[in-house]
């Protein structure tokens, strides 16, 4: 059984993110030196300073518990509770002065995400998740579109088909093509924006936990459904491919267009 997340681990992530906007607002649409890490992603001193920042909050809080960041690595992922961050989501957005960027913190129990705190600071958006509880927005609760039932009733998100390889592409067009309209470029957004009301499907691959683990409570909290493309439950562990939807009738339907070969 699941412990309960405990009042300090909800405080220190709110706190954190709060002083984590500082630092990426201080940088936000500033002049920037850019760099490229291996596999080509940017990052800039704005990523690096937030999760330093981040990480030293945590280990000083909870020093028994583990670490997995974008920039920093991995600390004591085999601990029972992990901490999964990724202090700007959306790095090219940021970078090129697009509000859309978010620090995401997830902590995660026996590799499952039962908190998720998704934070835009230059929209002064927060979503906070938490397992077995109602998703805030801004303090105040929300809830996912329970009427959308058919993928042609639903708007779909992704943040740039660039995610997708040949056979995933084919696999998102089936699905994109059924649905009302297509939106693309909103990176964490579109998740907030799903547990808000205002979207019913988010679609997405070549993601690392960092990306994704933080969205599952947020998601599910609102009355959404998040999984793999396959339909299994979002871990730690889990692979490149995350899909969410507003209800579950729908994420039923979205999983059967993603199936398509």
């Amino acid at each position: 059984m699941t412990p309960n997340v405990s009042q300090a681990a909800v405080d220190a992530a709110i706190q954190i993110a709060d002083l984590a906007r500082e630092i990426s607002m201080k940088y936000f649409r500033q002049p920037l030196d850019i760099e490229h890490k291996a596999d080509r992603s940017p990052v800039t001193i704005a990523d690096q300073q937030t999760e330093a920042m981040i990480r030293d909050e945590l280990s000083r809080r909870f020093p028994e518990h583990g670490f997995y960041g974008e920039e920093t690595g991995q600390t004591r992922t085999d601990a029972a509770w992990v901490w999964v961050v990724d202090p700007i989501d959306g790095t090219t957005s940021f970078s090129t002065g697009k509000p859309t960027f978010g620090t995401l913190i997830s902590l995660a129990y026996e590799g499952e995400p039962v908190l998720g705190l998704v934070d835009l600071p230059a929209l002064d958006d927060r979503w906070l998740g938490i397992k077995g509880q109602v998703t805030l927005y801004n303090g105040k609760p929300v809830s996912a579109n329970e009427n959308a039932l058919e993928i042609a009733q639903a708007s779909s998100y992704t943040t740039t088909t660039k995610m997708f390889d040949d056979a995933a592409m084919q696999r998102y067009r089936a699905l994109a093509d059924k649905s009302k309209f297509s939106v693309f470029g909103a990176d964490c957004l579109g998740y907030g924006l799903l547990a808000s009301g205002f979207t019913e499907i988010v679609v997405e691959a070549s993601l690392e936990p960092y990306d994704y683990m933080a969205l599952v409570p947020v998601v599910e909290g609102a009355g959404g459904c998040i999984s793999d493309w396959e339909g299994q439950p979002v871990r730690l562990t889990s692979g490149d491919q995350i899909v969410a939807s507003a209800n579950p009738v729908l994420h039923q339907k979205v999983l059967d267009a993603l199936r398509v070969e």
